[in-house]
């Protein structure tokens, strides 16, 4: 049986990171789907913390293509001081684009220093988000956060103002990507992040590769933070994101990750990150977003 939790619910209305508008909604779209009543009915303590604001947003120096550069990072800093605030409760950062994970998982990393544990990253997206300005096709700072959080050159200006945690690389295990610039695949085997994609998981199954994740975090006695991106999903199973890739997890594959994290019972924090209701059909993709969150949180076919 899954350990109840005090949770804490942050809306982050963050879109100022993506090229497309809409992610603005997405904190209210998890309200309205029924996130906070689905995680009580489980059990869990939920506190609704609202959304967050940034402060002003000062000029911060960029070289190369970094849109909205000053806006980010001050949703940045605004988010560290809302992950910080938690305590030892389990967040969840409702989004908003992806840019908002550097803020989040900077937060995180310094509690899991401050409790003497390393923290591990589980990115599950469609993109590897491993670009920099002086990479990056678009500038958009939402295909940045996991280079940022390493410690790439050129994306100080995230963290100014900041007690800053750079995470090594191996920290983090992106799992379902499926597009990567022909730069970030340079960069990502340069670096050695741990990245495993669609094809390794057609051919050895997500049991399987799922299992070896969660062993090795065991193994470190690591605090596991989760990402979970929209257009991790097939977007037949979710159309509401701005990036749609064709072939991503199936609705089993996505739950069937969310129960085996669930039973790991490493979870101490998770993003969701890039639901943009605008592109939804219905309250779809929130509400399957809702379900994977109830997974991920203890909800079971069957007791095992």
């Amino acid at each position: 049986m899954t350990a109840r939790r005090d949770i804490d619910l942050i809306g982050i209305p963050l879109e100022a990171g993506a090229g497309r508008r809409g992610c603005v909604m997405g904190p209210d779209a998890y309200r309205t789907a029924g996130l906070a009543e689905t995680l009580a009915g489980l059990g869990h303590t939920v506190a609704d913390r609202g959304n967050i604001v940034p402060g002003e947003a000062t000029p911060v120096r960029v070289t190369g293509n970094a849109r909205n550069a000053a806006e980010v990072a001050a949703w940045t800093r605004a988010i560290d001081a809302a992950g910080a605030a938690t305590g030892d409760r389990t967040p969840i950062f409702m989004g908003g684009d992806h840019s908002l994970s550097a803020g989040s998982i900077n937060a995180m990393a310094r509690r899991a220093q401050a409790a003497g544990r390393p923290l591990f990253a589980l990115w599950l997206d469609a993109h590897a988000d491993f670009n920099t300005p002086a990479t990056s096709p678009s500038g958009n700072i939402h295909g940045m956060p996991v280079a940022a959080l390493t410690g790439a050159p050129g994306l100080d200006f995230l963290f100014d103002g900041l007690e800053r945690a750079v995470l090594p690389p191996q920290a983090f295990h992106m799992f379902g990507i499926r597009s990567v610039d022909a730069v970030e695949r340079r960069d990502l085997r340069a670096r050695g992040l741990n990245v495993i994609d669609m094809r390794q998981i057609d051919e050895q199954g997500t049991a399987r590769l799922m299992a070896g994740i969660i062993g090795r975090a065991a193994e470190a006695g690591a605090m596991l933070h989760v990402s979970l991106d929209v257009d991790f999903l097939d977007p037949d199973a979710a159309p509401a994101v701005g990036t749609t890739v064709p072939g991503g997890a199936t609705f089993r594959e996505a739950h069937l990750v969310m129960e085996m994290l669930a039973d790991s019972a490493l979870v101490t924090s998770l993003d969701l990150v890039e639901l943009n209701p605008f592109m939804d059909h219905a309250g779809k993709s929130a509400r399957l977003m809702v379900d994977l969150v109830a997974s991920l949180f203890g909800r079971t076919i069957m007791e095992r």
